[in-house]
């Protein structure tokens, strides 16, 4: 735990409180990548998912009790892929580390309070595991791209599609949505994309 929180510490993504009325627990879990496959003992191919790190988990069950839900909907992935379907030109993009891209406001710091064996944190950014940080992460996209969705692009938290007929139409409409991720902030994921 303590070289997780040290990394996020040092991100600036944290930072040490002494007092809060809000303390969640903490523990981590392996944060999964791809798959590989090993000989299980009778000599069988198994695929078996690779752990490519850890992620720090605060347990915000206390808060997410007591917090208000966004009732934002959620885009059906269905839809999504309709609107897709038909076209000859594709990009897909993934966000890098979606939540702690969405500033908190430092009146909310306190509530995201998490302890360790030897410190008490509190975020600067969204963490993972607020009940309505999924609503919030996808207003906050569609509010980047509203002129786009369901035009030329489509997102689904933090994936990103693109798609036109036209290779001039697409790369012109990637460059556009580069460019608005660059203003506004928004990182992407080069090694998943």
């Amino acid at each position: 735990i303590k070289k997780e929180v040290e990394k996020l510490l040092d991100a600036g993504l944290i930072y040490p409180i002494s007092d809060s009325l809000w303390v969640s627990p903490v523990h981590c879990e392996p944060k999964k990548g791809g798959f590989t496959v090993v000989e299980n003992e009778e000599n069988e191919l198994i695929p078996t998912r690779l752990v490519t790190g850890w992620r720090v988990c605060i347990d915000y069950r206390k808060l997410n009790k007591a917090t208000r839900k966004d009732p934002f909907p959620l885009l059906f992935i269905d839809q999504m892929l309709e609107r897709l379907a038909g076209n000859e030109y594709y990009c897909f993009l993934d966000g890098f580390s979606r939540y702690f891209q969405i500033p908190i406001d430092p009146r909310d710091h306190e509530k995201t309070t998490f302890t360790c064996p030897y410190e008490t944190f509190a975020y600067r950014r969204m963490p993972f595991g607020l009940c309505n940080a999924p609503d919030t992460f996808q207003r906050c996209m569609l509010a980047i791209f509203h002129d786009m969705v369901e035009k030329t692009m489509e997102v689904f938290m933090d994936d990103f599609s693109i798609f036109r007929n036209s290779f001039e139409n697409y790369l012109s409409l990637l460059d556009k949505m580069l460019q608005r991720c660059e203003d506004t902030n928004l990182c992407l994921n080069w090694e998943k994309s």
